[in-house]
């Protein structure tokens, strides 16, 4: 297999936690003999420095012309006086819109060595394992007519059936392959588009025999992912309200520095880190390349197709949570953080001994 990869390390800790991740992919793809073709480019406020712009021509084009495209952050405060069209983040909505990437993925799992960092009590997050799934091309966010002035400001939220249809698709396709529950989160009681939005994703449900639908305000959503987690499998959303979910989700794992995400359309794949630039500590070899690794371990998953690579590197996460190593951001008042090189190397070491392990038992006697 071979597959071509545009690697864009952002502002802030993205370059630290990329270079991280790039090292497990590497491990990765010659354990399971995938050919990588890598480049890389700069987006955000590093582009903004050397091109005036955030997203330049070339950088989307490399885009184009990859299978996958590996983001990790973009932004900061140097960059917070430029005109609203001009920031860093416009870089992350024009990949958007340009890749056609209407699916944003965001696992939300809470390793075992990781229950006692939640802000939660330990009872009601243990065993916590779901994915947000968020229509991220419509919605709100994007519709016409739009703007503000003097004396009032306005948007237009609007879904069309082909948007809710493809998304619900997503979710369902997903389910599939979980635990089969999908939750689709609205505000039907109040919104005619979200009794548009539920009407189409009941017609969609019924494709899916095997997996069953549960209909949730999004208020009551809110209520039960923080008073149990763990009764969510794959919780399907509109664009703002997954903003928002997902967020809330990913607070309930104890730190936005564990979890990746996938945004998906129907040709082209991006993955980033939820957690921002963090500028704060950007240099100083402490951030936190959790969240970076397992957006790779999405990659192998999704776009190269190979969920067993995925899954062997989550388990290496897993292990490396439970022999005790954390980074600054998730390390226990009595304990000591490693750094973000050390981090990168004990998760390689401990994905090396599974794929031995692995080789091993697939030996034949």
């Amino acid at each position: 297999m071979k597959f071509k990869v545009a690697i864009l390390p952002g502002d802030g800790i993205g370059p630290e936690v990329m270079d991280a991740a790039v090292a497990i992919m590497e491990t990765l793809a010659q354990e399971y003999q995938v050919a990588l073709e890598v480049s890389s480019h700069l987006v955000g406020g590093a582009s903004i420095d050397e091109y005036d712009s955030p997203l330049i021509d070339d950088t989307l084009q490399a885009c184009y012309d990859s299978d996958a495209v590996l983001l990790g952050s973009i932004g900061g405060p140097r960059w917070e006086g430029l005109p609203h069209d001009k920031k860093p983040e416009r870089a992350l909505l024009g990949l958007r819109e340009a890749l056609g990437l209407y699916s944003n993925l965001r696992p939300a799992k809470v390793y075992p060595a990781m229950v006692e960092a939640s802000s939660l009590k330990p009872e009601f997050v243990r065993d916590t394992d779901l994915v947000v799934v968020r229509e991220l091309t419509g919605g709100i966010y994007f519709g016409e007519p739009r703007g503000y002035d003097a004396q009032q400001g306005w948007n237009t939220l609007i879904y069309n059936r082909e948007e809710v249809e493809r998304i619900a698709r997503v979710a369902f396709d997903l389910a599939g392959r979980r635990r089969g529950q999908v939750t689709s989160v609205d505000k039907a009681n109040v919104l005619e588009s979200s009794q548009f939005w539920r009407e189409v994703v009941h017609e969609v449900q019924g494709d899916y025999p095997d997996v069953t639908l549960k209909d949730l305000y999004v208020d009551n959503a809110t209520m039960q992912l923080v008073r149990q987690p763990s009764q969510f499998d794959v919780i399907l959303t509109q664009n703002m309200f997954g903003d928002i979910l997902s967020d809330a989700a990913a607070m309930v794992t104890g730190s936005l520095g564990m979890l990746p995400s996938a945004s998906l359309g129907e040709h082209y794949a991006l993955y980033e880190p939820v957690h921002g630039s963090a500028p704060d500590i950007a240099g100083q070899n402490m951030a936190n390349p959790l969240a970076m690794i397992a957006s790779v371990g999405m990659m192998f998953g999704t776009t190269c197709n190979l969920p067993q690579a995925e899954q062997i590197l989550d388990k290496a996460i897993e292990i490396t949570l439970a022999d005790g190593f954390r980074t600054a951001d998730i390390v226990a008042e009595q304990g000591e953080p490693v750094s973000t090189t050390e981090m990168r190397d004990r998760i390689a070491e401990s994905l090396r001994r599974l794929m031995e392990e692995k080789r091993i038992t697939a030996s034949p006697a």
